[in-house]
């Protein structure tokens, strides 16, 4: 497996695949895709998994986070989260967070990340924001 930079165009119909299949692929777009920094997994150069970072001031917000369903369960997930982790520490960046659909709360509590909010809904998801200190 391989992570590198990708385009947002690149990680367009895969989070469209698996995060809003019942939504039009305009509807995975984010505001700011093009300044974001955006990762791909590659296994033998097929793009499996993406995860988008958004940078303002000391802060980073992961967004759009999808493995595709083929590829789950098999800690490609964890590899890039923490890829993402140690490349936000290196930058010197203080802050990570994100808003964590309810059931993947846990995934990310494995990395350090706690629950700062109440649950809330979007698109009738339940989410809560979870964040960790890089510093």
């Amino acid at each position: 497996m391989e992570i590198k930079t990708i385009s947002w165009e690149q990680a367009i119909p895969l989070r469209h695949r698996v995060l809003w299949p019942s939504k039009t692929p305009e509807f995975c777009y984010v505001e700011g895709d093009e300044e974001g920094l955006h990762f791909g997994a590659f296994i033998d150069e097929v793009l499996v998994c993406v995860a988008s970072v958004y940078v303002h001031q000391n802060k980073a917000r992961l967004r759009k986070f999808a493995t595709d369903v083929r590829y789950q369960q098999q800690g490609i997930g964890s590899k890039m989260l923490n890829h993402i982790i140690q490349s936000l520490k290196a930058s010197g960046l203080a802050y990570f967070w994100c808003d964590a659909r309810e059931t993947a709360s846990g995934f990310y509590s494995r990395f350090g990340m706690h629950k700062s909010s109440e649950r809330f809904y979007k698109s009738d998801v339940a989410y809560f924001k979870m964040e960790l200190a890089l510093q």
